[in-house]
């Protein structure tokens, strides 16, 4: 792990314990670990404390990074838990044009005239358009569903095709409420990375076809949103609209896509939820997922399955997949 340690910039941030300790706010630095908890003024107890005072705090944080003589811990040792604990989850579907392409043609009708290159074509002329014309796809997920970065996945009893969705999450720094696509960028302290799982089988509902979406059951199972590693300051990524998100199961490359291929960037996704929900610090902003999830592959998670997850810049999150036990 340590040798993956290190994200883009001088520093990250993170959550960690020692064996048997309790989890800080920890500033990451060349692979070692400085308690953020007595480390500045207000003594934050965690993560979301110390984005809540971004602007106050982003000044601090790059001096701390920058003074060696400061007393850390090595990073090798201690447990790394999700970055922060965020009050609310927005999460974006829908939003990477390659990825809706194979969607659609997946799931054409058994009598569609077309073939699929038509098909292929005719659909990326509607995303296309629907990118300059219409609006993100948003809904809402449970902070409950957050896990740490090498955390097991526990895939429950009833779960018939679950599957993964690595995405590129935006952190909010302070209240956003009805801010322009201009200014969206100014209130997103930084960025991790999420893989959003998703059972398929229950995406739909069923009985209520009118109905549509059950969001609710198919995406919010305990520790079915692994989180971080790092919380890595925006300042450090120098374009979150050119970056390669890559998934590995068991090795193999299953998603490899730039965010250049999002539909709505993060500005315009901060944005369009602003309109209507208030933003709070901490709060998630998913992007989405790019194409290669497993309903693609015809390849779904199971037991003891590792799933490999790197953002450009971000770090490498490692989850092993288990079965539930009663």
């Amino acid at each position: 792990m340590a040798m993956l340690a290190q994200p883009a910039g001088p520093f990250a941030l993170g959550t960690f314990s020692a064996p048997d300790g309790a989890p800080f706010p920890g500033l990451l630095a060349s692979e070692r670990v400085l308690d953020l908890s007595g480390a500045l003024p207000w003594a934050p107890s965690d993560v979301r404390a110390v984005v809540e005072r971004w602007d106050e705090a982003l000044p601090v944080l790059r001096a701390l990074a920058e003074d060696t003589a400061l007393g850390r811990r090595p990073l090798e040792g201690l447990r790394v838990h999700a970055p922060l604990e965020p009050r609310q989850v927005f999460q974006s579907g829908a939003n990477y044009r390659q990825h809706v392409i194979d969607l659609e043609v997946a799931h054409r009708s058994p009598d569609d005239p077309r073939t699929v290159e038509e098909a292929r074509a005719e659909i990326a002329a509607i995303m296309d358009r629907r990118a300059a014309e219409d609006l993100p796809y948003v809904f809402i997920g449970l902070p409950s569903t957050i896990a740490g970065p090498y955390d097991d996945v526990v895939l429950p009893e009833g779960v018939e095709q679950p599957d993964w969705e690595l995405e590129l999450a935006a952190v909010i720094s302070r209240p956003a409420y009805r801010v322009s696509q201009e200014e969206a960028l100014e209130y997103v302290a930084g960025y991790t990375i999420a893989n959003d799982l998703t059972d398929r089988a229950t995406v739909f509902r069923r009985d209520m076809k009118a109905i549509g979406t059950d969001w609710l059951r198919c995406k919010n199972a305990p520790g079915f949103t692994p989180l971080g590693p790092w919380l890595v300051p925006a300042e450090s990524i120098a374009d979150p609209g050119d970056l390669r998100v890559t998934l590995k199961l068991n090795g193999d490359t299953m998603q490899d896509e730039s965010t250049k291929d999002m539909l709505f960037g993060i500005a315009r996704l901060v944005s369009y939820i602003s309109q209507t929900a208030r933003l709070l610090p901490g709060d998630l902003v998913l992007t989405g997922s790019p194409a290669g999830n497993g309903i693609h592959w015809g390849r779904l998670l199971r037991d003891g399955d590792v799933m490999e997850g790197s953002v450009t810049g971000l770090g490498v999150q490692r989850t092993r997949c288990v079965k539930e036990s009663r």
